[in-house]
């Protein structure tokens, strides 16, 4: 019953999007003939090489209106990236529902073991797919926004992907990549699956062994400070694994689509770090223990 009451607000949400999609492209028709009457205005200006109290008067009221034109266009792309966040947090909600149900449709049939190759995929559609926050003029970026923490109460949800440190097959201790399954408020621990189908492990782990994942990007151009900074130490996932290791902040991204340069802690180096690789924000997290000497 959840599965088709949550079928049905979805497919609200999308005609509620698609209406904002059109009031966008509307709102961006109507600010043109302004635009252009700016434009125009500037050229005139440029013919007779002066700035008359005519033209300044002019040009103060069209740009006044340009920002306003570009204030209301602004509000309609926030409701509409709103939309999006909520048609995504919707089908999360469905597919942890079905998982817990045992339910699956024809098109997607129980998965035994998920082909090495296709979980990397998804794990990079994951990280490109990572909302980028954009507040407005003045907000400070909220928790989990890039390297910005989660609160001290925050408990993450199911469906979650989180930092899990668990016992390995050998008694060693490590860092993987995790779901939430579920979280006692009686016992203060959370239920984690292993992402990596191939263990098909569910962990019972304290919360002080859970990390969860940025829920946005951190956008280097507006809020530098919500990114980890050079040669800090960090948890991060190394390439074509679901392991987190230890590594050094090379460089961090330098525009919103960018990457993390890392530089991970490896022995087999002479300095004990290997050549920098590339690592997504999704998957990039503070590491609580000191750094080795």
């Amino acid at each position: 019953m959840a599965l088709v009451s949550a079928d049905s607000r979805i497919a609200e949400l999308l005609t509620e999007l698609h209406q904002l999609i059109k009031q966008t492209q509307e709102e961006r028709s109507r600010s043109e003939h302004n635009l252009v009457n700016i434009q125009k205005t500037h050229e005139r200006m440029q013919t007779e090489n002066k700035i008359s109290p005519y033209y300044r008067t002019k040009l103060r009221g069209l740009y006044t209106t340009a920002k306003a034109d570009a204030e209301a266009e602004c509000n309609i792309l926030r409701k509409a990236l709103d939309k999006i966040a909520e048609i995504k947090s919707l089908l999360e909600e469905r597919r942890i529902a079905a998982k817990i149900a045992g339910l699956y449709n024809d098109s997607e049939p129980p998965r035994k073991t998920m082909r090495r190759g296709v979980l990397m995929t998804l794990l990079q559609q994951s990280a490109m797919t990572l909302p980028l926050w954009i507040g407005k003029p003045g907000d400070k970026p909220p928790p989990l926004c890039g390297a910005i923490p989660a609160s001290g109460d925050y408990v993450a949800r199911p469906g979650d992907k989180v930092a899990a440190r668990v016992k390995a097959v050998d008694g060693d201790e490590q860092w993987i990549l995790a779901e939430v399954v579920s979280y006692s408020h009686a016992t203060n621990k959370y239920e984690v699956d292993d992402i990596d189908e191939e263990g098909k492990e569910r962990h019972t782990l304290s919360r002080r062994r859970v990390i969860p994942l940025p829920q946005w990007k951190a956008n280097p151009e507006t809020d530098p400070e919500a990114l980890f900074q050079k040669e800090q130490l960090v948890l991060a996932l190394y390439p074509q694994t679901t392991c987190f290791y230890r590594a050094l902040i090379h460089a961090p991204p330098q525009r919103p689509q960018d990457d993390y340069s890392v530089l991970f802690e490896d022995t087999s180096y002479a300095d004990g770090y290997s050549p920098p690789l590339n690592v997504a924000q999704r998957y990039v997290v503070a590491c609580k223990e000191p750094k080795k000497k």
